[in-house]
């Protein structure tokens, strides 16, 4: 069994993952103002500089003389903001979605899980790529269209938990005082899923960064001269060779913040169901 820390009751790793997430949020929302360079400032007398080389550019710049210190954590910051607006976007949806088919159940429930079922057939990259070309390359569009497609795994969890709630007692309790149905989902469904969303929110802000890098490297995302880390990916990958850092700087900081997500949702997950362990 794992020893827990204090504080959270989180485990050492759990706490580390924590610590890098603060780090990089940190960065991101004041990094960029410490720095004498804007996100969109060329310098003509340094380009291509290598990261703590003799210019004032610590991590080095791009090819068009970008400070990439700069330009990472304003990517950074936008892919996070991007991440938790998609993310909360999609529970909102899919909480509501689920709830709503988990208690009616019947035919209402199955009418409704089958229009999951539907959205699951469609590919889901290719919808976000028509919605996004559709609407338009905003930021505000991209976390809308990523947000309205990813809420279809948090709406079967949550039919499920609900499924489950509806046979307890105190929902037979509510019912039968003549509780309206509206005000027993918001008073006694709806906090007693807050685990399970919280877990699942953790988990699934990864997966929306992720999806945002790649659009952004394909060039369907955030557009220039904004920064987000898939963008910046795509300009590093195309200077590979020659200015490899230009890669490995927003590459490093991708990594981080997926694998610090992926251990804080995996650690709350088992500290809200250890059967598990």
């Amino acid at each position: 069994m794992r020893r827990r820390g204090p504080g959270l009751g989180l485990d050492r790793t759990a706490r580390i993952a924590l610590g890098v997430l603060a780090l990089i949020a940190a960065l991101a929302l004041g990094g960029p103002s410490l720095s004498p360079w804007r996100v969109d400032q060329l310098d003509w007398a340094h380009v291509g500089v290598a990261p703590f080389g003799p210019a004032a550019h610590w991590l080095g710049t791009d090819r068009l003389g970008r400070d990439l210190f700069v330009r990472t954590f304003a990517g950074a910051r936008v892919s996070l903001l991007i991440g938790l607006l998609a993310t909360l976007v999609s529970l909102l949806i899919g909480v509501a979605w689920g709830a709503v088919a988990g208690y009616a159940g019947g035919r209402l429930e199955a009418l409704m899980m089958r229009a999951v079922d539907v959205f699951y057939s469609l590919p889901y990259v290719f919808f976000v790529i028509v919605l996004t070309v559709t609407f338009g390359r905003s930021p505000v569009m991209l976390f809308v269209t990523i947000g309205a497609v990813g809420w279809l795994t948090m709406a079967r969890v949550v039919c499920a938990q609900t499924e489950s709630l509806r046979h307890r007692e105190f929902i037979a309790a509510a019912v039968a005082a003549g509780v309206p149905t509206a005000r027993i989902l918001l008073r006694h469904v709806l906090p007693n899923l807050s685990g399970p969303v919280l877990v699942y929110a953790t988990l699934t802000v990864p997966g929306v960064i992720l999806m945002e890098s790649f659009l952004s490297f394909l060039g369907l995302g955030v557009q220039e001269p904004a920064a987000s880390l898939g963008n910046l990916m795509a300009q590093g990958a195309a200077e590979m060779e020659a200015a490899p850092w230009m890669l490995l700087v927003p590459c490093t900081v991708l990594v981080a913040i997926v694998l610090a997500l992926g251990v804080l949702g995996d650690a709350l997950r088992d500290r809200m169901d250890p059967r598990g362990r």
